[in-house]
């Protein structure tokens, strides 16, 4: 009788394409993976995959014996979500996340999972949107938290939270309370997220034009370096707000008043739609709730008074597509 083990190396070989990447997903050998797979086709009387040095791709046998295993599977992790005690849940998700999160409810999501699911472990990556996008649909991570949502069939999103993007400076910059405008702010350099970026392709095209100096555009792909940037009087930041409260409160930033309007940062939580997903899911779960309050400790936190920015809107929690 073929087991779950078995069925399920079998689902993620024809899903992943080989039989090392099943190996990295399932936290195994490539021995264990091919002995697995020998097994249930001794058991079932069939080959199931055709190999060659690199890859494995089903054959017929293997194309119908896959629409019985994400059934089952589906429907283990199904009766595992509504019966199954949650410290049952065990194993390694690898989640990719934008440093806006980082530096926002990130560390209070990882201490709801530790207490919800003690068992399953996090490996944590952050890289900008492009990148983790990428990596997502290669199936190296399993869930992202990133700009999106992400406009694919096979993915599935969930809207987390969206940031409001302020101009904020140094007050040694006397740039004051006035209103500033485009030509104002190109004085100055200006510094945001990285090159490939969606906001800093919004910034570069918002200061591409004739009228206008060329533009000293600083990116960086650490926003604390960023921030630190901004602190020391080398420019005008082009952030979220929200990332930089502290300070924002004890004055070594401030907010300065324009009359531009950048779109906000909206962050969605996504991963590819598969047979086996309830962990994943859980995690999705458990961010939507801890993005709509904000990630700390449980309470929104305190939002300076906005000069020019409006405040932060939080989307609906309604999965979409």
């Amino acid at each position: 009788m073929a087991d779950f083990k078995a069925i399920e190396t079998f689902l993620w070989v024809v899903t992943l394409g080989s039989f090392r990447g099943a190996a990295q997903k399932l936290n195994t050998t490539q021995p264990a993976i091919s002995q697995r797979i020998a097994q249930l086709e001794r058991e079932l009387g069939v080959k199931l995959l055709q190999r060659d040095h690199r890859s494995a791709s089903p054959t017929p046998s293997g194309r119908q014996m896959m629409v019985y295993a994400e059934k089952l599977i589906g429907l283990r992790s199904e009766m595992l979500a509504v019966v199954g005690d949650r410290s049952a849940m065990r194993g390694v998700l690898r989640l990719g996340v934008a440093e806006t999160i980082v530096h926002t409810w990130l560390p209070q999501l990882i201490k709801s999972v530790n207490r919800a699911y003690p068992n399953l472990s996090l490996e944590i990556e952050v890289e900008i949107t492009p990148d983790l996008r990428a990596r997502l649909m290669a199936q190296e991570i399993d869930l992202a938290f990133l700009l999106g949502p992400l406009p694919d069939p096979t993915v599935r999103n969930r809207l987390l939270c969206e940031y409001p993007v302020g101009f904020l400076a140094s007050p040694s910059l006397g740039l004051g309370d006035a209103t500033l405008t485009l030509r104002d702010l190109a004085k100055h350099p200006i510094i945001t997220f990285p090159r490939k970026s969606q906001p800093y392709e919004t910034i570069r095209s918002l200061f591409n034009r004739p009228e206008l100096p060329p533009i000293r555009l600083h990116a960086s792909a650490s926003l604390a370096t960023v921030i630190h940037m901004a602190v020391e009087g080398l420019g005008i930041a082009v952030i979220p707000t929200d990332i930089v409260e502290a300070e924002l409160g004890d004055g070594r930033l401030q907010l300065l008043k324009t009359d531009l309007h950048i779109p906000p940062l909206t962050f969605s939580a996504s991963w590819l739609d598969s047979a086996d997903t309830t962990a994943v899911e859980r995690v999705a779960h458990l961010a939507t709730e801890i993005a709509e309050v904000g990630g700390f400790a449980g309470q929104a936190p305190a939002k300076p008074q906005p000069q020019s920015q409006p405040a932060a809107k939080q989307p609906s929690r309604e999965p979409i597509g």
